[in-house]
Formats: structure tokens, sequence, C-alpha cells
């Protein structure tokens, strides 16, 4: 019987079904009184991923460095391996690449040397799992493998040790050292990690966000705080034209098209052959890529057209959504129809500056926003294609589902980048469809809206498809959190004064006190002992920026994982561990490769304390246990009901 249902439904309703729940009623109350003395749980917060998995994977499989702490435990009480001490570094691959690294062992020493650390791994396992009760080692235990159970969780004695142990070696005789492997670094993997709090943009710049999500959507206990770069990607898997177009332009300037194609499986072949005819004659002198590895000159080249015919075809549906939105306030960044083509100019902000490229084939000027029928074609096929991928719908509807705009738990406001902000530090107020709302009520709102885009229908839908693409670009969203987004002045002005994008006044007050106080207590929560993570804006930690603010009261975790940061930040990625032990920042340094990690190769990370505990803290000392105060209640008025 389900307790919960017995505490929901109340005593007298079972009695009346003629049922005997003394004894469950009794084993439930002494349950819930028992996790209060449960250590508390582990969980990792990882921020601006873009696109880099072989280092975000290490870090998750390994537990930020938990892991390898645990090995060189079980190293140090020693094992029954026969023949050379087992190396650390071999059995941590082991652990976190099990499928990898037993194939790798197996062709240069053979089976038997790979099956010589299992059971080390037992060992590992045993270890990881000391802290849990039962019920939730047998809940991660890898389906097919609930005997793993009796070597991982029962008492370990002389008289039992060959019970244990013959387990182990029946899997090798029979041919599954490697399944059995790939179980137990799964189930190590998994109780290192209690929960993964993954506070915005697995998307762009790197090269495989699919993985990522196919990493986080196969770890068992995970939630989203959604990044711009996200929505931006969620608009597109809706058809949202703006979305689709800033995502394709942004993939095409960091030569990362693959990603559309092979991970995703959207066709980009009408979109090659249009650029190819219509830029034809371009050089496209302003339209460079950020990065062309593993481009031939030809494919570099064309890739150069694309980016350029979408950074057009951008320019006009988003004309398009500023018309059809005037409440936006966006109509600012449209800026074809002030270029001045005689002298090659155009005027922003009513200042003049010269352009970088003047040659604009696709541009009607009489007209400039429309788009010409090949421009259309091309977009209509682009908005089917995104909403077509399979593999991208399931990632999306995995962002819906497990993710929200932000999230307030155990005293952690977890957001990606801010909460506007006035100069004064006042809440911003911010206009959408025509209401007005501000800091936590405008959090709100935009999740509704991006619920809406998927779930709705009508007027309700279209102004959520409208809305994530706003979220990308508007100053009043809490995702960009900027002046404007100068896309048209990154490419066709090289003025840096234009290019500027002012950041909200959120990241100019971090250290503000009562700003601060005035966002803890919009939200809810007690200024005294809440804290904000955030991301989106790369730390610059080579130039001494400090990620902590506030005496910890804001922690900013964007440290730069994607190779594209880290010239900026001066490392590979912040972890930031919440543990029984405390609050810690992990400051990662780069993985060369995954081919390196299998052979051995690991991220030692910089940690540094933000808050430290004089002992382990239990589930006893935090406002978790406070929540089950109501159901131990009701549980022992239903045991003097039965008694």
């Amino acid at each position: 019987m389900d307790k919960q249902a017995m505490v929901e439904q109340g005593w007298r309703e079972l009695a009346a079904e003629g049922r005997e729940n003394r004894a469950e009623t009794l084993e439930a109350c002494v349950e819930l009184l028992a996790q209060g003395a449960l250590l508390v749980d582990t969980e990792l917060f990882m921020s601006d991923i873009h696109g880099e998995y072989n280092a975000f994977s290490h870090v998750l499989r390994g537990g930020s460095g938990a892991v390898r702490v645990l090995v060189e435990k079980a190293l140090a009480e020693g094992d029954r391996a026969e023949g050379e001490p087992l190396d650390g570094d071999t059995l941590r691959s082991l652990i976190l690449y099990p499928r990898e690294k037993w194939a790798a062992l197996a062709a240069d020493e053979g089976a038997a040397a790979a099956a010589r650390y299992l059971p080390a791994m037992v060992t590992v396992a045993r270890l990881a799992a000391a802290r849990y009760p039962l019920y939730r080692v047998r809940a991660l235990l890898p389906e097919g493998f609930g005997i793993l159970e009796e070597v991982v969780c029962a008492q370990a004695t002389e008289e039992n040790y060959w019970y244990r142990w013959e387990i182990v070696e029946e899997y090798g005789k029979l041919g599954a050292g490697a399944d059995l492997a790939c179980a137990l670094g799964t189930l190590i993997q998994h109780l290192v990690v209690n929960r993964l709090h993954l506070v915005g943009d697995v998307f762009d710049r790197g090269p495989a966000p699919d993985l990522i999500m196919e990493e986080v959507m196969a770890f068992p206990s995970v939630d989203v705080q959604w990044g711009n770069h996200d929505i931006l990607w969620m608009g597109a898997a809706a058809g949202q034209p703006g979305s689709v177009a800033n995502v394709v332009r942004i993939c095409a300037r960091y030569g990362n098209l693959s990603i559309l194609e092979d991970a995703y499986g959207i066709n980009l072949r009408p979109l090659a052959a249009f650029a190819a005819q219509a830029y034809a004659e371009d050089p496209c002198v302003a339209f460079g890529l950020k990065d062309r590895t593993g481009l031939t000159d030809a494919e570099a080249e064309l890739t150069v057209k694309i980016q350029k015919a979408m950074v057009l075809i951008q320019f006009k549906v988003e004309a398009a959504l500023i018309a059809a939105n005037p409440g936006f306030g966006l109509d600012d960044r449209n800026l074809l129809h002030r270029i001045d083509r005689e002298r090659g100019t155009v005027v922003v902000d009513g200042v003049e500056y010269e352009l970088t490229d003047t040659v604009f084939p696709t541009v009607d000027w009489d007209d400039p926003y429309a788009l010409t029928p090949g421009e259309q074609a091309v977009i209509d096929h682009l908005c089917a294609a995104f909403q077509r991928s399979e593999k991208l719908q399931r990632h999306v509807r995995f962002l819906l589902d497990h993710g929200s705009l932000y999230r307030e738990d155990e005293g952690i406001l977890a957001l990606h980048a801010c909460v506007p902000l006035n100069a004064d530090g006042t809440l911003m107020e911010v206009e959408l469809f025509g209401e007005t709302y501000r800091g936590k009520s405008l959090y709100d709102k935009v999740d509704r809206c991006v619920r809406e885009a998927f779930d709705a229908e009508g007027e309700a839908r279209r102004q959520g498809l409208d809305m994530l693409w706003y979220l990308w670009l508007g100053p009043g969203s809490p995702l960009f959190a900027k002046s404007k987004m100068a896309t048209f002045e990154l490419y066709l002005i090289a003025d840096k004064v234009a290019r500027k994008e002012e950041k909200n006044a959120f990241y100019r007050l971090l250290d503000d006190e009562d700003a601060l106080d005035g966002i803890f207590q919009d939200f809810g929560m007690n200024p005294c002992t809440s804290r904000i993570v955030c991301g989106h804006v790369p730390v610059k930690v080579k130039d001494g920026e400090d990620p902590v603010k506030a005496g910890g009261r804001v922690i900013c975790i964007d440290g730069g994982w994607s190779a594209a940061y880290q010239k900026t930040t001066g490392l590979a990625g912040f972890t930031l561990v919440s543990c029984a032990q405390g609050l810690f920042l992990d400051a990662n340094e780069p993985l060369a490769s995954r081919e390196a990690a299998v052979a051995g190769a690991d991220i030692v990370a910089e940690r540094r304390e933000i808050l430290g505990c004089r002992r382990p803290q239990a589930l006893s000392d935090t406002n978790k246990i406070e929540s089950q105060d109501a159901r131990i209640a009701a549980l022992r008025e239903l045991l003097e009901g039965c008694a």
C-alpha cells in the first residue's frame, strides 16, 4: 500500500475498507522520523555548458572529484586482486567510462586484466552507498542488475565474502564482465551526485549540445533553469521564425552547422543552395567565421555565405515580429532602412557609422524588410524542419517538463541571468502584452508564456511563441539583461561604441545589500539566509573578478566551460557543490579530450569553501525535513486511531 495514500485518504476511510494498517502506518512513521539522521544530499550546480560535452560529462560522472576521493580510499583499504597493485587512474577511468575503458584494457592486456578491477569497483560502490538507506540504493541499481544489492549493500564479512565474490566472478565467466563494469560505474556515478541543477545554456557555441541533453536525460534527478540560448532553441523547435533564424545564424557563425544536420537531422540543402546562388559574387567581407575547425576551404566559404543569408533573413523576420508586438519596444532594432547606400553608412542612435559591408543582393530598398521568394521558401522550410526533428522535440519536451525560469529551494534562488533592476536598485517594471510585471511576477508571467507556446492554442500560443523570441533579445527579458541585442552592429559596424550592449543594473548592484534584500523579499525568501546562484555572464577570473559577490549572497557560476569563453575567464568552468560538508565552488581546468579522459586524464579543480560546516549536516539540520512534519503528524494521528 502507498504510504502517502494512507496519509491522504485517512485512517477512517481505510478502516472502512476493512484493511489492517497499523504495521504499515507504524513503518511509514518510523521511516520519516529516521530520515532526519540521513546526511544532506550532494547537489551540483552547473551553468553555461554551451555544447562542451566532454568536460561536462567528465565532471558530472565524477561528481566534481568525488569519485577520485572514493578511489583513493578504496585503494588505501587494499584489494584482493592478484598480481600488481591496481592503478588509481585506471580504476577511476573504468568507473567514469566503463564501456570504453574496459574495451581498451581488454584490447591491450586481455579481459582478465580488466576483470582485476571489478572487486575494487565493488569496493568503491560500497563506499558510495554506505551513506544511503537500502531503498535509495536499490532504486539506483541498473535494470537487470538487482543482484548487485548483495555485493554493494550486504554487510561484508569473512563468512559471506566468497559468496559476494562469486557473484562478481560469474559475470566474467559468462562473458559479461563489461556489462558488470558498466552497471557498477553507472551506479557509482549516480550515488556520488544526488541531484543536478543545470542553470541554463546547454546550447550554442560548442559542438555537442545533443550529447549533453542525452546524458542529462539519463541522469536520475535533474532540474533545469532555462538560459537564453536554451529558450532560443526551444523557440526554434516550436517553429518560431525569429528563433529559427538566430539558431541557424549562430551555428553558421561558429562553424557548427553539423549540429543541425548530423545531430538533429535538419536538412540545410535548400538554404545552402539559396545562399550559394544569391551570394555567389559576394565576398561577404563582414561575415567571417568565429571557428572553422574541421571545415575545408570550400565548406568554410559556403558557411560564410549561409551565415550572411541568415543574417538578412533574420533582420527581415524580426522586423515583422517587432511590428506585430509594438509593446516590446524594439523599433530601434530595425536598421536596414537607415542605411545610406550612396555613402555606405548607417545611422544608429543618431550617429552615422561607416558600414563594413555594403553588398545586399536580397534587399529591395523600396521595401527593405520584405523577404524575397527565395528567402521566404528557406525560412518556411527551416521552421518546418525544426518542428519535424524528433530528437530536438524530445530534448525540448524534457526542458519543459524538468525546467523552469527559476527555482527556489533551501534558500537558493537559481536563475540563469538576472532579476531586472532599475539604476537605483528597485525592481524594473516590464510591459508584456499590455500588462506590467516586475521581479517574481515577471518571472512567473514569462514562465507561463513559455509553456503556452507549446501547450496552448490561439492567441495565447501566438503570444507564447513571440515571447520565446523576445526573451532572446528584449531589454526587459530576465534572460537577456542588456540594453540591446547588437547583432546588426556586430556584423556591419566596426566602431565598438555602436556595438556596446549595456548590462542591466543587476550586474552593477551584485554587492548592493539593499538591492539584494529587495529581490529576496519579492520572491518570499529570507534576505538574511538566501543566496542567488546565476550564470550568463562569464566571470573574468583572469582579470581578478571574484565570482562570489556580497559575501556569498550571490554566486556567479559562468566560468567558461566552452572553449569560446575560456580566454575571457581564464579557466574551464565552475561547479558549485552543495553537500553535507558545506557549499564549495570548484574552478575547473580544461580537459584535453574524451580519449585523454578514458586513458586516465582528470579534471582537477581548485576548490573554494563558500560555507563550511563543523560537522556533516543531516536532513534534520535543513528545511527539507520540516516539510515532512505535517505527514508525520498525520501518521501519528493514524497510529492513535488504530491502537
